[in-house]
């Protein structure tokens, strides 16, 4: 190859290096000491401002990135060509042989013996898949794999990078859409609809939106030179690698989380999570017909401890993506904090995680009604109230709370649950034992609690699925247990509040819980939307006016919190690829100094 792996190397990191623009930048002539004032040519300033648009990379040209939208959404409407196939694919993948899932690293499948299942969690005598979970000795191997491809990926030109995730893209909106659809559906029990817009919608804007902006992120360059100086700006990836370690409840984020960084030029270490790996297998093997290199995203799923200590535990680890319990990630906060006081690490890793939420609705007695009770109930109860940011409290004006109820207990009543392949249905089961047990848990102990009533649903059968009912409970204190607690499944708790008390509740639900993912008020009256926006200001990440807390789509609303719901690097935006470069700032002066004086020395 005739460029040189440095030159190629060099080209990347800068990917835009927009030359000077005016060589002199001021209105009045300045010279530098012991050098002439510059003035370019004529035409020169159009002649640079054309070439600076492009990116610079082949050396032979600049070429831009396709513009891109949000990928259309497919209905699936009863007896369309999408339905049936879609449907088709979920008896295909019913009906075969159970898949067994290695490792893989640097390309190479590895089967360790140590196998677990994946079940079906609306039939979980079902399994969906069977995989190898990796032990220390693949771990640190796909450490040393990961290193040995790093140069060689960070040094490749950004549009050949762009491309494979460009392909990706392609090929799940056309090739594989059903596919990951299907795999979304029976092993995370989603329905069509929220399996559309996740597995397929969701992971295609992170692909598309992403390369657009590390695009833009590259040709952010300083906007000054000086005479006869020409400044630029590089954007390296990290020194060492980045782990991400993703969640069971959305394909999209599994698929996001390493292929981030990887976009940004970084090698990725990708935990997926048990209950959601045949999707994210999907996804991984996607990536690899898109033409992934070997060793750029190294496929190891297993024990959360021993990932987490062995590659937390080394001085090439560099960034940390993640998506899971709080209490997850600050115990990795808190082990990273220990081995940089140990002098372990070269650098401050970066973490970024995206953790709990106990997202709320607060309804202003100006509210519409029927729109404040439908968007409640989708927030609520979509996807089986397993949403990052699902509707889990709700506060509501005592006026409007006997109308708000009959309404809302009137729809809850038309809500289908079964199986996810039926199309009808509006939700399914919760994700696995565990989950089913811990969401009981908080219904039996509002059965019992002389702070708080069960006031709609609460069954739960775990005979065939881990099948839980919408569940309402209205509480008597603002600070109940559920008010405040995340419980990750579909239970939504009322606080009924004097209407003449609206601050004081606003004030209320800032102070009620320690997560501030998502939000919403619907009010018609806009004093009282601006009065809601100013004292939840911090309560939220994601604030919803008149509409429902869930539903962020990427380039629309980038999304995350702070306080114990994450860093709020904001996934879906240029912030979050920021977090996986390291930024280099490089000065060219093109005229030596001739002498070492300034005039006031001569």
């Amino acid at each position: 190859m005739w460029r040189t792996q440095l030159q190629q190397q060099a080209l990347t990191l800068s990917c835009r290096r927009p030359l000077p623009l005016l060589l002199c930048t001021s209105t009045r002539p300045r010279t530098l000491q012991g050098a002439p004032h510059l003035v370019p040519p004529p035409h020169t300033h159009l002649a640079l401002r054309t070439a600076s648009s492009y990116s610079a990379s082949t050396g032979f040209a600049r070429p831009r990135l396709p513009e891109t939208e949000n990928e259309a959404l497919k209905d699936y409407a009863p007896g369309s060509k999408d339905a049936k196939l879609l449907q088709e694919a979920c008896g295909k993948l019913r009906a075969q042989p159970v898949p067994e899932i290695p490792c893989v690293v640097g390309g190479k499948e590895i089967r360790t013996g140590n196998i677990q299942e994946q079940v079906m969690p609306s039939d979980h005598k079902k399994v969906l898949c069977r995989f190898h979970q990796a032990s220390k000795e693949v771990l640190e191997e796909a450490v040393e794999s990961s290193m040995q491809a790093k140069a060689k990926w960070e040094a490749l030109p950004f549009e050949d990078r762009a491309a494979v995730f460009l392909r990706a893209a392609n090929l799940l909106s056309t090739k594989y859409r059903s596919t990951i659809n299907a795999a979304t559906m029976l092993g995370q029990g989603k329905t069509v609809w929220q399996a559309e817009i996740d597995a397929a919608a969701e992971t295609i804007d992170f692909l598309r939106f992403n390369v657009k902006f590390a695009e833009s992120l590259y040709e952010n360059q300083p906007p000054r030179n000086s005479p006869a100086v020409w400044n630029r700006s590089e954007y390296r990836p990290l020194e060492g690698y980045v782990v991400a370690i993703s969640p069971f409840n959305f394909t999209a984020i599994g698929a996001n989380l390493p292929s981030a960084p990887a976009t940004m030029g970084n090698v990725v270490l990708w935990k997926p999570a048990s209950t959601a790996l045949y999707s994210n297998w999907v996804f991984f093997n996607v990536l690899r017909e898109a033409g992934l290199p070997d060793g750029v995203i190294q496929f190891v799923p297993g024990a959360g401890r021993l990932v987490g200590d062995t590659l937390l535990n080394s001085p090439k680890f560099a960034g940390l993506h993640f998506t899971g319990s709080t209490a997850t990630f600050n115990s990795i906060m808190y082990k990273s904090a220990q081995n940089l006081a140990s002098g372990l690490y070269k650098h401050y890793p970066r973490m970024v995680g995206e953790t709990g939420g106990k997202d709320f609705h607060f309804i202003h007695e100006s509210a519409d009604l029927t729109n404040a009770v439908l968007n409640t109930l989708r927030a609520a109860f979509e996807y089986q109230g397993q949403k990052c940011s699902a509707c889990s409290r709700i506060y509501i004006p005592d006026t409007m709370w006997p109308k708000f109820r009959d309404l809302f207990f009137a729809e809850l009543q038309k809500i289908k649950i079964g199986q996810p392949d039926d199309f009808s249905n509006f939700m399914t089961a919760v994700i696995d034992k565990n989950s089913f047990q811990n969401i009981k848990g908080y219904i039996d102990h509002a059965r019992t609690s002389p702070d708080a009533e069960i006031v709609y649903g609460g069954k739960c059968d775990d005979s065939t699925g881990f099948f839980i009912e919408p569940t309402v409970i209205l509480a008597k204190k603002p600070d109940y247990k559920s008010m405040q607690e995340e419980i990750f499944g579909p239970v939504l708790t009322v606080y009924v509040y004097p209407a003449n008390q609206y601050e004081e509740t606003l004030e209320l639900c800032d102070k009620t819980s320690p997560y501030a993912l998502t939000g919403a008020i619907f009010a018609n009256d806009r004093y009282a939307v601006d009065t809601a926006q100013r004292y939840l200001k911090n309560a939220a990440g994601n604030f919803y006016i008149n509409d429902k807390c869930t539903g962020a789509v990427v380039g629309q609303q980038p999304f995350g919190g702070s306080r114990a719901s994450g860093t709020n690097d904001k996934a879906g935006s240029a912030l979050n690829l920021l977090r996986w470069v390291n930024m280099r700032t490089v000065k060219e002066n093109f005229v030596p100094l001739t002498q070492w004086q300034y005039a006031h020395h001569l």
